[in-house]
């Protein structure tokens, strides 16, 4: 990204972010307002009018940032990725 802000639309990259500072932590187990509680706090990340939270937003979040750290368990074990897991969304 040539500028290095983000915002609610940005779930890719949030996804990746909070993968990369929180590798230890289960996605799965993080309630949604603490989850939005650490989007927020990530560095760069700025809201952008007209594009307010919603539960399908941080739902995608949090699908992402469990992909991204299902993948790097696989790679760290030398197992395939899971065929099944549509990486594609």
């Amino acid at each position: 990204m040539a500028n290095d802000s983000i915002h609610w639309l940005d779930v890719e990259e949030i996804g990746l972010r909070l993968f990369e500072n929180f590798p230890a932590i289960d996605p799965l187990k993080v309630r949604f307002t603490e989850l939005r509680r650490m989007i927020e706090g990530l560095e760069g990340f700025v809201p952008q009018a007209g594009h307010p939270v919603n539960e399908k937003i941080l739902e995608t979040v949090q699908r992402i940032w469990n992909e991204e750290r299902e993948d790097a368990a696989d790679r760290a074990t030398g197992r395939p990725s899971d065929p099944d897991r549509d990486d594609d969304d």
